[in-house]
């Protein structure tokens, strides 16, 4: 079960790192108009482009819509002018991710402030996996990111196509550190559901003996996860 366990890790974890696409450096040499002002974090010719009537959901060849660029690119400034302009802000692009899950996934606290207050969802099923920024982020490890997404009202029990749920991925897709304690601790701590199993009936606490994170079994046992 051990072994299973890691190559899961193995092959999802790598999957999911390389699903989202960000603009490469020949793809960003090509961009014109708004993607470019949104890449290159030049709000004045964001707000003149806007206001002339371009249109501001308009995708290149992976979906990406400014907004997703300036994600990319940590652009905040941005990403406030193009959505004072109207733009959407929670556009799935090709691999059916949004801002917010990009920011979620690149351990971006400070763009995923932004997003968020700006009015974002951290609700929407997103990715090849039907997840969420949630489950992506619990899956990193990034703890901070996953505090802000509870906060916002994001899904705690939603459970992706993989059966797994973000208590479930902090566990089997994490290497059982200081952070994915953390994170599992910000689940346990929001009400997360423990009973919760994967597809062959493990629950978290299964999973976490098995793999021999025993800092995850405590916090599991101390609340009364079984």
């Amino acid at each position: 079960m051990k072994t299973l366990l890691l190559a899961l890790s193995l092959v999802f974890g790598g999957v999911a790192a390389q699903a989202q696409v960000a603009p490469s450096a020949a793809e960003a040499a090509a961009f014109t108009g708004l993607h470019l002002a949104a890449h290159k974090g030049d709000v004045a010719k964001v707000q003149r482009l806007a206001a002339s009537g371009v249109a501001l959901n308009a995708t290149d060849g992976q979906g990406r819509t400014p907004l997703h660029v300036a994600a990319f690119a940590r652009q905040r400034e941005a990403i406030r002018a193009l959505a004072k302009a109207g733009a959407d802000l929670n556009k799935l692009e090709n691999d059916r991710y949004d801002a917010v899950t990009i920011a979620s996934v690149a351990d971006d606290e400070a763009t995923l402030k932004v997003l968020l207050e700006l009015g974002a969802s951290a609700k929407q099923v997103t990715s090849r996996y039907d997840g969420t920024a949630l489950i992506a982020a619990a899956h990193l490890g990034h703890d901070g990111v996953v505090r802000q997404l509870i906060a916002a009202g994001a899904p705690l029990d939603h459970v992706n196509n993989l059966h797994w749920t973000a208590v479930i991925e902090s566990i089997v897709l994490g290497d059982g550190g200081a952070r994915h304690q953390a994170t599992l601790k910000a689940l346990i701590d929001a009400g997360a559901n423990l009973q919760l199993a994967d597809r062959s009936g493990q629950t978290p606490l299964a999973l976490a003996k098995v793999r021999g994170y025993s800092a995850m079994v405590a916090l599991l046992e101390k609340v009364g996860a079984r």
